[in-house]
């Protein structure tokens, strides 16, 4: 009899399989915006890129993002991994309609200038990206959001987004 009570209450701690099932599906984004670099005064420069993002929690997801920087004879291309937090849970199982979210991510800036005599100088160096924004659902599985960061190379970064949920 002990050993049945036992095992009872310690299957009363188990993880239930409907705890899994609150996880989110993957995310894929598009983001475009501009990058402003602090240069004797502000440099405004757009961007486009691309992220996805994998739940390891309701609330924590990672993933890759890639950012394409377009300046006067010169670009950035941005490549970081990033840790998502969203600051409100699923409901139910779902989404919430409106989810506040903070972002950090590390990886690598690499810089192309193209010089007057057509000389090709290129840069890399860490980069990492701090900020967060908010997302809300349009209809099932579409997500639009907007968000702000602040970066290395020094820089304030401010986009929209879109983004399917699958």
């Amino acid at each position: 009899m002990k050993t049945i009570i036992i095992a009872i209450m310690l299957g009363a701690f188990a993880p239930s399989p409907a705890a899994a099932q609150n996880r989110p599906g993957p995310v894929g984004e598009f983001a475009a915006g501009v990058l402003m670099f602090p240069d004797e005064g502000v440099v405004t420069e757009g961007f486009v890129g691309g992220a996805a993002r994998f739940y390891l929690s309701p609330r924590i997801s990672v993933g890759p993002e890639v950012a394409y920087i377009s300046g006067d004879r010169h670009s950035h291309t941005m490549l970081t991994g990033n840790m998502t937090f969203d600051f409100l849970g699923p409901l139910n199982g779902q989404p919430r309609p409106v989810t506040p979210f903070a972002v950090v991510g590390g990886g690598l800036f690499r810089s192309r200038e193209i010089f007057p005599e057509n000389e090709i100088f290129t840069h890399n160096e860490g980069a990492f990206t701090a900020g967060g924004g908010i997302r809300a659902a349009i209809g099932e599985r579409v997500i639009a959001g907007v968000e702000a960061r602040l970066g290395w190379e020094t820089h304030i970064r401010l986009n929209g987004f879109i983004g399917v949920r699958f």
